[in-house]
């Protein structure tokens, strides 16, 4: 497992970076069989230790999945809720290009529970953008978020379909992203939604709703989000 080559770089990572990078070429698609521990240390002349150490930290990642009694097989990419990040961030972290097709984008004046989350006053107009998220085509997420439109003017005429969110802020607005309160449950995906995400009526759903803050610590966004369960892990590390 500790053989290197003539750089110092791990054989495991080697092998790793290969399968990443047939990945990202699209030479290996998702569904596709990954070669065997054998194979590869064969290949890659290590031991078969050190072959399976490889795929077996592809497979915590969630790169491939291990098919007991089948083989090893590129996995269906699945989002990790582990780091504050933009969902265009997270995507580009797999090596994914994320679309966004805008459904809604309007100030509102009727959500007075939104500008209380957001610490504004009930008659402040807010920004209301729903955007369906997608990769390769295929729905991973509809998210709805809120801001105030006296702190953010011009917003809506952001490129907001294609470019992540956090950075017009940051570019924009200069408003660093700090971190994030959240509230997390599973819910039934209603018609419309289910609709939207190709998923069937009542389909499992993660629902996570954010209240995120700059640096600062003033609100920024109310997010509510809902993710195929399918498509996204949430990792908790709990301390005793």
């Amino acid at each position: 497992m500790g053989q290197k080559n003539g750089n110092g770089v791990p054989a495991y990572q080697r092998i790793q970076g290969v399968i990443r990078k047939r990945i990202e070429a699209g030479q290996l698609r998702i569904g596709d069989p990954v070669a065997s521990e054998r194979d590869l240390a064969k290949i890659h002349q290590v031991s078969l230790m050190t072959a399976r150490h490889a795929l077996a930290t592809l497979e915590r990642e969630g790169i491939v999945e291990r098919r007991r009694g089948i083989g090893t097989f590129v996995a269906t990419p699945k989002i990790h809720f582990n780091k504050l990040m933009s969902y265009t961030e997270q995507m580009a972290g797999r090596s994914l290009t994320v679309s966004s097709k805008i459904l809604f984008a309007k100030i509102i004046h009727d959500e007075q529970e939104i500008a209380a989350r957001l610490a504004l006053p009930a008659s402040i107009g807010i920004i209301k953008l729903e955007r369906l998220r997608a990769t390769s085509d295929e729905p991973f997420a509809l998210e709805t978020c809120y801001f105030s439109s006296v702190e953010f003017p011009n917003l809506l005429s952001a490129p907001l379909n294609r470019e992540s969110l956090f950075k017009i802020l940051e570019r924009e607005y200069q408003v660093e992203i700090g971190y994030a309160d959240e509230e997390v449950d599973a819910t039934a995906a209603d018609a419309r939604t289910a609709d939207l995400l190709s998923v069937p009526r009542g389909e499992p759903l993660m629902r996570i709703r954010q209240l995120i803050y700059s640096t600062k610590g003033k609100a920024v966004t109310y997010v509510l989000g809902f993710y195929r369960s399918d498509r996204h892990k949430l990792l908790i590390r709990r301390f005793r």
